[in-house]
């Protein structure tokens, strides 16, 4: 028999709150007695939830600026992940960069969230050419030896779970693994406490267009912005990143940007709003199913993760890019139909955690199958 832990976590770096952070947590709920394996941890920075669980770090971790801003560290991290070795019988990886290159005494599943997106989607992540900035020719001259890096770390796995079609098809692309898709949940609790945002406090009557983002250039939050400028429509913007600063400095009155909040106060943020702004290509499109959870229709793009996570005309509409003009007919449209919002809750509890949950269970189940067969 063996010695080992059955079942372990891992994944890239719990620095942020996030979707994939937010899966993991699901993960870890779905195996609580896994410890769980990052390259960092910051506790003050991301989800409180993972105070509760033993929680193995690399070296990298005593590095304070890489510590607090993941991106600086960048050149670091796969001699990082390599070096880690995590110890269980099968080990649930979720990973968007660096976890699947974590070193195994068992087995390893990973949840794909996306290959590399810097590594293969270098423009769209860094908003332009990477050319045309002193980050991006960095990043030019490392790339190559990270995909070389990349593409064995991948190989080296048993098994690959994508969370969307559309990171099925990049999984095949990248690697050349055939990966199943596996849905990732919401963990939205529309019956759970909510707690107001004093900063919305006045707006909460007549409720808001909604923003749940990171604010990086790819996310197109700025094209939202720009949507209600002019315009009568509020607009709410829960989310943090490098962006922020620049975001501050050119919003408009009737947008408002809130950054830490509890997810009480996300809760309230939902429940009081009208609709939800998703303008960016998402790996998979989270926010639609929190935000359907409350009964609020989405605008997305007709793109990416959303084309599994929105139905469109029954749960939201799409918009052909993330154009200011596109995207506040779409708002406009939208508000002034109706979305039936017991089709939308019904919608969301199709993505709930227990399906994912027992899936994750079947799979590890049957990879640490073959070892006892």
């Amino acid at each position: 028999m063996s010695a080992r832990p059955p079942v372990a976590i891992a994944h890239d770096y719990l620095t942020q709150r996030g979707g994939a952070e937010r899966v993991v947590l699901a993960m870890a709920r779905a195996f609580p007695e896994a410890r769980i394996h990052t390259t960092l941890y910051e506790p003050g920075t991301t989800y409180p939830e993972f105070a509760d669980h033993d929680i193995v770090t690399s070296p990298l971790n005593r590095i304070g600026p890489v510590r607090r801003d993941h991106r600086v560290g960048l050149p670091l991290f796969a001699p990082a992940a390599s070096a880690m070795t995590v110890d269980a019988d099968v080990t649930l990886v979720s990973s968007s960069g660096w976890a699947h290159g974590f070193r195994h005494t068992g087995r390893s599943i990973v949840y794909c969230h996306s290959p590399a997106r810097w590594l293969y989607q270098s423009a769209t992540y860094l908003g332009g050419s990477p050319a045309r900035s002193a980050k991006g020719v960095a990043l030019l001259a490392m790339r190559p030896p990270l995909r070389r890096w990349d593409a064995n770390a991948a190989r080296r796995n048993d098994r690959y779970l994508a969370n969307s079609r559309i990171v099925q098809s990049r999984i095949r692309s990248t690697y050349g693994i055939d990966a199943d898709v596996v849905p990732a949940p919401h963990s939205m609790d529309p019956a759970a406490a909510q707690e107001p945002v004093p900063a919305l406090a006045d707006w909460a009557d007549q409720g808001w267009l909604l923003v749940v983002s990171r604010l990086l250039p790819y996310k197109n939050v700025d094209a939202v912005v720009e949507a209600v400028r002019g315009t009568d429509l509020r607009l709410v913007v829960v989310g943090d990143g490098p962006g922020r600063e620049a975001l501050l400095a050119r919003m408009p009155g009737n947008v408002r940007l809130v950054s830490g909040i509890s997810d009480a106060q996300v809760r309230w943020t939902y429940a009081h709003s009208r609709l939800l702004v998703a303008p960016s290509i998402e790996d998979y499109g989270l926010s639609p199913l929190e935000a359907a959870a409350f009964g609020v229709p989405s605008l997305t793009l007709g793109a990416g993760g959303y084309l599994d996570t929105v139905r469109d005309g029954v749960t939201g509409r799409y918009v052909e890019r993330a154009d200011p003009a596109l995207l506040r007919a779409g708002a406009l449209e939208s508000l002034a139909r109706p979305f039936d919002p017991e089709i939308l809750r019904a919608h969301a509890a199709g993505f709930a955690e227990a399906g994912f949950a027992t899936r994750l269970r079947d799979e590890v189940h049957l990879l640490g199958a073959r070892d006892r067969a």
